[in-house]
């Protein structure tokens, strides 16, 4: 079936394309949602004033957008964590760390920059040391390239693997209990 786009949908269409999708994805998605219409004389006109107005947002977004991008393009970020013998993280560094981080190095040049997680393209959280090249998209037309570096902390390089390993077995114990108490108090509640 052939529609015309109203709104955009992330990874199909901008606003005012015409598609050929799916029978099924225009009946039970984009049609009763008000994102598509069929390609109607009056759809196609209201398409090209939408995507006329979409055009004006998406300039000013991308002008608001490119000093940030400025700012951090090109940002080396090192993360301290701690570490098994392995090289493997006992934790990760997720998209929020690196865009927390972020926000705090765009805030210096451009003070009402915020960086969200959702902009951070990051595959899968970093589970391991060293350092990757991470994409942060700003917009549909801004995004900045910044080098993420992940290092052991100090805890990690002076500790024996067998003290590492007595440690977080430490740590699940005290997970344990602490969840073990938390059902025992529902128990309790429910009783």
């Amino acid at each position: 079936m052939q529609v015309v786009f109203f709104e955009e949908v992330e990874g199909t269409a901008l606003v005012g394309e015409i598609k050929e999708v799916k029978n099924g994805f225009a009946r039970n998605y984009l049609l009763p949602r008000g994102l598509a219409g069929p390609t109607t004389k009056n759809n196609l006109a209201r398409a090209e004033r939408l995507a006329q107005a979409d055009a004006i947002r998406q300039e000013k977004l991308d002008g608001e957008a490119s000093p940030v991008a400025l700012a951090i393009a090109g940002a080396e970020m090192t993360f301290q964590a701690r570490v098994g013998e392995q090289g493997r993280l006992f934790g990760s560094i997720t998209a929020r760390d690196i865009a927390e981080r972020l926000t705090e190095i765009a805030s210096e040049s451009v003070p009402e920059a915020v960086i969200e997680h959702r902009q951070v393209l990051l595959a899968q959280s970093l589970r391991t040391l060293g350092a990757e090249d991470v994409r942060v998209r700003l917009t549909r037309n801004v995004s900045a390239q910044v080098r993420v570096i992940v290092e052991p902390d100090a805890e990690s390089v002076d500790l024996s693997f067998a003290e590492v390993v007595a440690e977080v077995d430490e740590a699940e114990a005290a997970e344990a209990a602490a969840a073990a108490e938390e059902t025992e108090e529902a128990e309790a509640v429910e009783a």
